[in-house]
């Protein structure tokens, strides 16, 4: 097929506009068009009242060589890349060992439904509970303020990215088109098929809900096993090589091969690892407060004219400031027509995230607004970040009345260095609840003034966006993994050979679709590594 990009359309074009662009680009006939697949979909907003779609499309022609000849050196027409998956091995007939996968969120689900499918049989231990059983215990949380530490928004079958908007997009390099067999997956398990196109794919957590069973079921009948309720609480080590692990429940599995696929906070087992001697550094990361927004005021300001748009849904922005004091501070997991959810995973301890439904048809708009901070802020031993985390989050847990609701406060108010009294248009979806303060107390100094340089600049690109009502709760702390648990060009861990540091909880990944490629490329490493060993 022949890959062309860059058609450019209004949004309400008719189906015989897009195939009128294609027979112009490609200067052919309609005889001579045989197939079209769009491959993917965005839009232009710049101009908000003057909206374009921009199509990328693989066609098919009856004189597709003569085509790709007479284009040769167009970045527009090109031949489509083989995007299909090929495996690296199969396991031997007689497997050696099981590789063993811990964790069960997207890096360690694609680990092990591709560590099945070439047949090694893995087995996933997974600290939480299933994902049915753990959404009635987050929303149990959410609703009676009864935290259960092992099945909650951070910790059971799904991962943190069960609670989220189900965002599928990433900036990463993927020259291998891991993502393509991600999303294929994804849609074969239940993902509405226009994640294979659209510019920005999400999925919403009732979805993923569903689909990570399907995942599941298809990974145990390929000859996996997965294990709930069991947190790994020791990492056998001989001699540099890993050999093993040891349960809560005392129970002592045998491995040669074990994926680390833990998230970003599995602060015990970040503990346990490093009391172990395996290598790790702190790392940088985040922290700030989740912002609310009327959902409309952010259409009209991105969409204007355009807003409500079927095809554009609801709004989303990408934002981002450099302050004078040379610190950065910027939006991030921007949850159009969500909520902000309770993603505490620790008693005593209170931490915000944001999460929509694939309708993403709440009222409210919400994003994290958060500085960069890195080691020489919490400099020490590698976990300092892990401490300065729990510090941050234990304060809140206080100034938010020591029941779990969040402190929160009006922009308007937060800009003034006043507390807030009462709440205006922008009515709170955090749960359990929250309790109106002066969030100047919840953040380092330096993090707060950071937020009030940026908040008026990020109004400069979105009217409204400092409007006094808008709404700011604390704290957002769980932006990526505070260590980085430095792995080689095998992907095995640099000073412990057999484990295989994996996703966001290694700082090698940040959101589902970069952790489950990461979770492609630690199976393939595992694959080969088991197959050499037997081979020798």
């Amino acid at each position: 097929m022949i890959r062309v990009s860059n058609i450019k359309l209004p949004l309400d074009h008719d189906d015989q506009a897009l195939t009128d662009a294609i027979l112009s680009m490609l200067e052919i006939s309609a005889d001579q068009l045989t197939a079209v697949e769009i491959r993917r979909r965005g839009y232009d907003a710049r101009k908000k009242n003057t909206i374009f779609l921009i199509y990328t499309l693989d066609v098919d022609t009856t004189i597709n060589a003569q085509l790709l000849e007479k284009f040769a050196g167009s970045q527009s027409i090109r031949q489509t890349p083989d995007m299909e998956y090929k495996y690296v091995a199969q396991a031997p007939a007689e497997l050696p060992e099981r590789p063993l996968v811990i964790g069960f969120g997207p890096c360690g689900i694609l680990a092990g439904l591709v560590l099945a499918q070439m047949g090694y049989k893995p087995l996933i231990i997974e600290r939480g509970k299933e994902v049915r059983q753990r959404t009635k215990d987050t929303f149990g949380f959410w609703r009676q303020k009864k935290l259960n530490t092992e099945s909650n928004v951070q910790f059971g079958e799904g991962g943190a990215g069960t609670f989220s908007d189900g965002k599928l997009y990433t900036q990463i390099k993927d020259p291998n088109h891991y993502s393509r067999k991600v999303l294929t997956e994804f849609v074969e398990a239940g993902a509405p098929e226009e994640i294979m196109y659209v510019s920005k794919p999400h999925i919403g957590t009732f979805r993923l809900v569903s689909m990570v069973e399907k995942i599941r079921a298809r990974i145990v009948e390929l000859g996996g096993e997965i294990r709930f309720s069991a947190r790994v609480d020791d990492l056998l080590i001989e001699e540099g090589q890993v050999t093993g692990i040891t349960l809560s429940s005392g129970e002592t599995i045998r491995s040669k091969h074990v994926a680390l696929a833990i998230g970003h906070s599995a602060r015990d087992t970040f503990q346990m690892l490093f009391d172990k001697g395996v290598y790790m550094e702190a790392k940088p990361f985040s922290i700030g407060f989740r912002i609310e927004h009327e959902q409309s005021l952010i259409d009209q300001a991105r969409f204007g004219k355009n807003a409500g748009h079927p095809i554009l849904g609801a709004a989303d922005y990408k934002l981002v400031h450099h302050c004078k004091s040379g610190r950065s501070v910027y939006s991030f997991c921007m949850c159009p027509g969500g909520t902000v959810v309770a993603a505490s995973s620790e008693e005593g301890r209170v931490v915000t995230n944001g999460m929509s439904q694939y309708s993403r048809q709440e009222r409210n708009a919400n994003s994290a607004i958060v500085v960069g901070i890195d080691p020489s802020d919490y400099p020490g031993h590698p976990l300092a970040g892990v401490d300065l985390q729990r510090q941050l989050e234990s304060n809140a847990y206080v100034m938010g009345g020591e029941n779990y609701d969040a402190p929160a406060q009006k922009v308007g108010d937060f800009l003034k260095g006043a507390a807030s009294e009462e709440l205006g248009t922008v009515q709170p979806s955090f749960k359990p609840g929250i309790k109106l303060t002066d969030l100047a107390k919840a953040l380092p100094d330096f993090c707060i003034e950071a937020i009030r340089e940026a908040i008026p600049e990020f109004n400069k690109k979105i009217k409204g966006f400092a409007k006094d009502d808008a709404l700011l709760t604390g704290v957002e702390t769980r932006t990526s993994s505070p260590v980085s648990i430095k792995r080689g060009y095998d992907m095995q861990s640099i000073n412990t050979r057999g484990l295989y540091p994996a996703g966001e909880g290694a700082g090698y990944a940040g959101g589902i679709m970069s952790a489950a490629i990461d979770g492609i490329k630690i199976a393939e490493a595992i694959a080969m590594s088991i197959n050499e060993q037997h081979e020798s």
